[in-house]
């Protein structure tokens, strides 16, 4: 039962994180739309989250924490960049320059890109001789598939909102069409280099959890490197002093809730999670984000819901119960692998032993 609940943990923790991640969603278009800085709103993020994690840090990993290099430093301000700031950034960017559907469809490509990725480096592997190795390849395609139709496919509305579209619909006509393709090829390049920054650092991850295996420290170091990359690129872009200051209840709120559960525990939760189960099945929770965001903008938000993102939800949830039955079958393989390996050392032991004895037995 115990074991069972093991089993259970890392599938549960990415659960909630995502789920964090929708509430965190939704608090940051609600202060984007009323005009905060995008490089400020992360700059305040990732402070928070360094100095919310750097206590629990050292009273809690402070006797099996390892000696902090050079060269893991270099690891976690590489992570920050790529999983940080740069890519926070750049999210943020795509979606004020084409839209909120459009942007998940590339969150919605992280776990097939990390899926590939990690194939080279040899994180992942894939034989396609066993129903493990088809499950991981079949899951990861309905899910791309899910997200492409979450994303691509509206359909007839579900639920009728009309007067809160028509006048979200009626803010973006004064755009130009000139300058309204220029934002969305500038807010698709943007989304693209995001989505492989996002992608490489579940990879790099991987590779610190073996190195420094302690995610409230890596995950403090990480946002601290983070707080000073954005601060950098907020005072070289020309940001006036001005835009540091919050206003209202709702930013505070948003930039402690997001700083604290989505840049703090958040990063810690998903480092725990690749490092017990891989990057690939981190990152096969990313589309979720998008439908648990759904099911709170309904209600709350009173935004639309279409046939196509039910549909869209439905596969994603079907292909990642595929795909975690594939990662989940492959480990009870290697186990048992395992299992057996050991036992014919076991039987191996006794004929050392005889051999050991008779040899003894001779003297010269």
């Amino acid at each position: 039962m115990a074991r069972g609940g093991e089993e259970w943990k890392p599938f549960m923790a990415m659960v909630g994180v995502d789920l964090a991640f929708a509430v965190v969603n939704i608090l940051l278009k609600k202060v984007l739309d009323e005009g905060m800085d995008h490089l400020v709103l992360v700059t305040y993020r990732l402070s928070i989250s360094a100095i919310f994690l750097a206590p629990i840090a050292y009273f809690w990993e402070r006797d099996s924490r390892p000696r902090l290099t050079l060269r893991i430093l270099c690891y976690l301000f590489l992570s920050a960049i790529i999983g940080a700031s740069l890519t926070q950034y750049l999210f943020l960017l795509g979606i004020q320059y084409t839209s909120a559907t459009f942007s998940c469809a590339f969150i919605n490509m992280v776990p097939v890109l990390t899926f590939l990725m990690a194939l080279p480096f040899g994180i992942e592997a894939v034989n396609l001789k066993c129903n493990s190795g088809r499950a991981k390849v079949i899951g990861t395609l309905v899910c791309i598939g899910g997200g492409a139709l979450l994303t691509l496919y509206k359909g007839p509305s579900l639920f009728e909102n009309s007067h809160v579209t028509n006048r979200m619909m009626d803010s973006t006509i004064g755009i130009s069409s000139a300058k309204k393709a220029e934002r969305w090829t500038i807010g698709t390049i943007a989304l693209v280099i995001g989505t492989l920054s996002w992608s490489s650092w579940f990879l790099l991850q991987s590779s610190i959890g073996k190195r420094y295996p302690c995610q409230y420290s890596s995950t403090a170091i990480m946002s601290f490197f983070g707080a000073i990359q954005s601060a950098i690129l907020s005072f070289s872009t020309g940001s006036h002093f001005s835009v540091w200051i919050l206003r209202g209840w709702i930013q505070v709120a948003t930039v402690m809730f997001a700083g604290m559960v989505g840049s703090g525990l958040g990063y810690v939760t998903m480092s725990w999670c690749v490092k017990k189960r891989g990057p690939v099945f981190t990152a096969a929770f990313s589309p979720l984000v998008q439908i648990m965001a759904a099911m709170i903008d309904i209600p709350v938000l009173h935004e639309r819901f279409y046939l196509g993102s039910l549909l869209g939800s439905i596969a994603v949830i079907i292909g990642l119960y595929i795909l975690l039955w594939g990662k989940k079958k492959e480990m009870q393989n290697f186990a048992t692998k395992l299992a057996q390996e050991a036992e014919e050392n076991k039987t191996q032991e006794p004929h050392l032993q005889v051999i050991t004895v008779s040899s003894d037995s001779h003297p010269s």
